[in-house]
């Protein structure tokens, strides 16, 4: 089968930098309306059967365009919500946020935020949902969900997504294609939308995670 994931659209949490992962969380606003909008024309040319997002409000937002525009019932599960930063909710400060992702490419899948989720925690959830939309047998399907959980989780599950990311960053409605199964792995088909940011001070690439992080099992 086909996932096309997508990162959800712009909100006012992405544009002041806030680690905003709880449910409901922020809408989207008027940037990220559009963006949304644009999806329809973007993803027309794949045949999509089925959309799902997160329980959070703007994963939903982003996704009902493309919905609405197959005449498609929008469907929701909570295993694709971000990955939670806990007692930083809210936060403008991502180093511990940060700190605990890189910690489980470095082998401490235990590692969390107080009050957050550690790796094995993320995967099973995230796994499972994957799973039961591939159970659905649909061939080719949106999943709409988050920047830090469509990055861990692709890092560690599809094949070429790390050589293909290098240090960019998935930006809002960002697209990644993936063909393949639970059972036999995935492969990256196609890589869309990503930002490459840069210090103004010397133009150099600012890798905003500090460093990849390496697949978790």
């Amino acid at each position: 089968m086909r996932l096309i994931l997508v990162r959800h659209g712009r909100t006012a949490s992405n544009v002041d930098f806030l680690l905003d992962t709880a449910e409901p969380g922020a809408d989207l606003d008027e940037g990220g309306l559009a963006q949304a909008a644009a999806l329809v024309e973007r993803l027309s040319h794949h045949e999509i059967e089925a959309v799902f997002a997160s329980t959070l409000v703007r994963t939903q937002q982003t996704a009902r365009p493309v919905a609405a525009a197959r005449g498609l019932e929008l469907e929701v599960l909570p295993g694709l919500r971000e990955i939670s930063a806990g007692d930083d909710e809210l936060s403008a400060d991502a180093t511990r946020y940060i700190t605990t992702l890189i910690a489980w490419g470095k082998g401490d899948p235990d590692a969390r935020i107080p009050g957050g989720e550690n790796a094995h925690e993320f995967f099973a959830r995230f796994d499972d949902a994957i799973g039961r939309i591939a159970d659905a047998g649909r061939e080719v399907v949106m999943v709409v969900s988050h920047g830090a959980a469509l990055r861990v989780w692709s890092m560690a599950r599809v094949a070429g997504f790390a050589e293909a990311l290098g240090r960019a960053h998935l930006d809002n409605t960002g697209v990644i294609v993936v063909d393949g199964s639970p059972e036999d792995g995935w492969q990256l088909a196609e890589l869309i939308g990503v930002r490459h940011f840069e210090d103004p001070a010397t133009g150099e690439v600012v890798e905003l995670t500090a460093e990849r992080i390496d697949p978790v099992e």
